[in-house]
């Protein structure tokens, strides 16, 4: 991926990001980031890197101004580079997702993981268009990020979910706490999503694996989960230090079954090396839940897996 001289300013970090960057120590390594942050010519690898991808985690506000984070799944060519600075995605949230009939004009993030080969990529713009076909992006930022704590997966796309949705009376609940069986997706995972937000940089969606129980339950209402090392970059956290508004998706990919929380998320500092405190880095974000829905599951089916050499072991 080339990256276009503007001659305008140098890229930047915003506020949030800068914060939660000097209160870790690492101000000093993440200046030399920025440049990830440039605008994007999506030509030559990623192209054909997109083209591959069957699996794109999305980020972005209801009609109603909520946020989510929903996955969106489609044959190899799903995602199209059209110019190099756009994006085709042949691939809309389902009827029964949050996201469903979402509105243009707002900014997203997204990111695409293929698992099998451990590989991430972040994709943030504008969504120009959005109809029954599939959705149209303006990309402005689009960067790979390490493959630290991605479970490796073998997934393929099926021709029907693995389950009658329309049957299915959980699709489509809404609720303000987490039912039992939530609460078992919840506890079991070793893999979600994270959606944040900030006022003038736009939505954001990004990856977050460990081994199961790393995200840890308080009630049916609050869950939390240690921060680990990463790329000092900060994305993510850097959002909530500004806006506390988040939104998780649950996949469990052996069933195709999608668990959609949209609440706030502030992050906490701890002593390192705390119980709980898995990643020894004296982070933790700590979730309110404000909606819990089920959305209609995936039409994935998991061929093998096997965990991350780099997760960390739980410490409580």
């Amino acid at each position: 991926m080339e990256r276009r001289t503007t001659g305008g300013p140098p890229p930047s970090f915003h506020e949030g990001e800068i914060a939660v960057q000097h209160r870790s120590g690492v101000r000093a390594e993440a200046r030399h980031l920025a440049r990830m942050l440039e605008p994007p010519e999506l030509t030559g690898g990623v192209v054909g890197y997109l083209a591959e991808q069957a699996f794109l985690v999305l980020t972005a506000r209801d009609n109603g101004g909520v946020l989510w984070t929903s996955p969106l799944v489609g044959p190899k060519g799903f995602l199209e580079v059209t110019a190099p600075s756009h994006l085709r995605i042949a691939a809309t949230p389902s009827p029964r997702d949050p996201l469903h009939g979402l509105p243009p004009g707002q900014e997203i993030g997204m990111v695409t993981t293929e698992f099998a080969r451990r590989r991430r990529f972040r994709l943030n713009g504008h969504l120009t268009a959005a109809g029954r076909s599939g959705l149209s992006v303006q990309v402005a930022q689009a960067y790979s990020n390490c493959p630290q704590y991605i479970q490796r997966r073998a997934l393929q796309v099926t021709d029907t979910a693995p389950r009658d949705s329309a049957a299915d009376p959980d699709v489509g609940r809404m609720s303000n706490r987490l039912s039992e069986g939530d609460i078992e997706q919840v506890r079991a995972a070793d893999t979600f999503f994270l959606g944040t937000t900030h006022p003038s940089r736009g939505s954001d969606a990004s990856h977050r694996g460990g081994p199961p129980g790393f995200v840890r339950l308080e009630d049916d209402q609050t869950l939390w989960w240690p921060d680990y090392p990463g790329n000092n970059m900060f994305n993510s956290l850097g959002n909530l230090a500004v806006d506390s508004a988040a939104a998780l998706l649950f996949v469990d990919f052996t069933t195709g079954h999608t668990l959609h929380l949209t609440g706030r998320a502030v992050l906490h500092a701890t002593a390192p090396g705390i119980s709980g405190d898995d990643g020894h880095t004296g982070r933790r974000v700590r979730f309110h839940l404000d909606v819990a829905t089920v959305g209609a599951p995936l039409p994935l089916r998991v061929v093998r897996s096997t965990a991350s050499s780099r997760n960390p072991p739980l410490t409580a």
